[in-house]
């Protein structure tokens, strides 16, 4: 009998397939996008990374893609597609936000959109591959969900077809700056039917403050690991919002609180825009609850944090 099952577990285990993953950042330097990515790369038995789109947030997408390329390449893997996605928000534009007050992060917002002359494939990319492996894709949303959103206006049906969705945004309590930059985009997610939503917001992000003694413990002389280094130095925020995502789908036991709840986005303009609020399910009843990561065991995170930094 014992036989029979270290044989199952043998077979199983060798069969294993890789998560399939999209990859939807709005990337700004190396922390905290090209962190997620490098170690989601770094994990090719664990995850296989479709492709990536861009979506406006930390800066709009031509400079976004520019950091993203930069690191593929860097990495070896300028085999993995990157696609534009969305030029701007749903609804939110510059002109609405100098008529706000105690923001003071802006991301993309501190300049105009450049001009765009290239073609936009991230929401047809999302839309194929779903309905290629249905139920088998998980979407890792790294910025503001302006390319989900379109792609579920544009194909309702594709709310079944999601395995997944792991994503950093939001907060219990106050905004955060990627559900903030694209409220509308936020709330038509939230509300959906995706089969499973996953939520690392600012409650579980700013318990991992990554302070020098800890980023000290990253030694490696690699491309990667100096380009970490030279962030750091320009960047010295602590947090690595991004990471905690990606690392979710390599190792889900450092999380070690989360509840589930039903979750809407405040998309009044004013002084709440982009708050997490509670869902009045009778405006969504089809929608799915959300299940909001809470805390964590750092010391846990951070040794494979560290481990796929090189």
């Amino acid at each position: 009998m014992i036989r029979a099952l270290i044989c199952a577990f043998l077979v199983n285990y060798a069969c294993a397939q890789p998560e399939k993953v999209v990859f939807d950042t709005d990337c700004a330097y190396f922390n905290d996008d090209g962190a997620a990515l490098v170690m989601l790369l770094n994990r090719p038995k664990q995850v296989e990374i479709e492709g990536m789109t861009v979506v406006p947030g930390n800066f709009w997408p031509i400079q976004g893609a520019e950091y993203m390329s930069h690191i593929l390449k860097l990495m070896g893997r300028s085999d993995v597609p990157l696609f534009f996605g969305a030029q701007a928000p749903l609804v939110h534009t510059r002109a609405m936000v100098k008529k706000e007050t105690g923001i003071e992060y802006l991301g993309a917002f501190k300049t105009d959109p450049p001009k765009f002359s290239g073609s936009v494939k991230a929401i047809d990319f999302l839309i194929e591959t779903i309905e290629k492996s249905p139920g088998k894709i998980t979407v890792l949303g790294l910025g503001p969900m302006t390319n989900l959103a379109i792609a579920l206006r544009m194909r309702p049906d594709l709310q079944s077809k999601i395995g997944r969705l792991v994503f950093m945004g939001g907060a219990t309590h106050g905004q955060e700056f990627n559900f903030w930059f694209d409220p509308e985009a936020a709330q038509i997610v939230l509300r959906s039917s995706i089969q499973k939503k996953v939520m690392f917001g600012l409650d579980i992000c700013e318990r991992v403050p990554i302070d020098k003694a800890h980023s000290d413990q990253i030694t490696a002389h690699t491309p990667i690991a100096d380009l970490y280094r030279d962030d750091r130095a320009k960047n010295p925020s602590p947090y690595v919002w991004d990471a905690l995502p990606a690392a979710f789908l390599l190792d889900t036991e450092f999380v070690t609180r989360r509840e589930t709840r039903y979750l809407d986005v405040d998309s009044v303009f004013g002084k709440n825009y982009g708050a997490v609020i509670p869902l009045d399910r009778t405006l969504a009843p089809d929608a799915t609850p959300v299940e909001v990561m809470l805390d964590l065991d750092f010391e846990r995170f951070f040794a494979l944090y560290k481990s796929l930094i090189h």
